[in-house]
C-alpha cells in the first residue's frame, strides 16, 4: 500500500489528495514562523441570565472563569476533536469575555499563538466555541433558549500566506 498523492485535490482543498481522499496535510517542509489567530463569537440570552452571570451567583459557580479555563483547555486539545488538525505546542492562549448588557449577550474573543509550521485558526475557533458552550452548559437550567452566533476568525498572522483580517461588514 502506497501513500496517497499529496497533490491538493478538487478546488485546491489541501485536506484531500488528487483522488479525493482525506489526508493530514504534510507541513514538514514549511518554515517555522510566529503564528497568531484571533477568533470571536457571541452568546445571546435572557437579561435575567446575563444578570445571574454578572452577579457571580450562578448555581454552578463563576460562569466566565470556568468558561475561560474550558476555552483554553479546548484550544490545547483541538487535534483530538478535529480529525485532520495537527497536534500543536501552543505558546499562548488568551480568552476574554465582554458583557454586552444592551444586547443581553456575552462576547468571547480568543487569541492563540505558537512558533510553528501551521496556523492556529482552528485552535482559536475551538476555544471560542467551547467557551460559549460552557456558558450555555452552566446556565441552561435557567435559559435553554440561549443562541451562539457570529463565531468567526477575525485575523491571522504568520506563515506563507502572511496576514489576513476579516471584513467585518459581512
Amino acid at each position: 500500500m502506497t501513500p496517497s498523492d499529496p497533490t491538493p485535490g478538487p478546488e485546491g482543498l489541501t485536506h484531500f489528495d488528487s483522488a479525493g481522499q482525506a489526508h493530514m496535510v504534510d507541513v514538514g517542509a514549511k518554515d517555522e514562523t510566529h503564528r497568531v489567530a484571533v477568533a470571536a463569537g457571541t452568546i445571546r440570552m435572557q437579561p435575567e441570565t446575563l444578570a445571574l452571570i454578572q452577579s457571580g451567583n450562578a448555581k454552578k459557580g463563576d460562569v466566565l472563569g470556568i468558561a475561560r479555563i474550558a476555552a483554553i483547555m479546548a484550544a490545547k486539545r483541538t487535534s483530538d476533536l478535529i480529525p485532520l488538525c495537527h497536534p500543536l505546542a501552543l505558546t499562548r492562549v488568551a480568552v476574554d469575555f465582554e458583557i454586552d448588557e444592551a444586547a443581553s449577550s456575552v462576547h468571547c474573543r480568543a487569541q492563540v499563538e505558537l512558533r510553528g509550521k501551521t496556523g492556529v485558526e482552528m485552535e482559536a475557533l475551538t476555544a471560542v466555541q467551547i467557551g460559549l458552550l460552557t456558558i450555555y452548559d452552566m446556565c441552561k437550567a435557567v435559559d435553554r433558549g440561549m443562541v451562539m452566533t457570529n463565531v468567526r476568525v477575525l485575523e491571522k498572522h504568520g506563515g506563507k500566506s502572511g496576514d489576513w483580517t476579516a471584513d467585518l461588514d459581512m
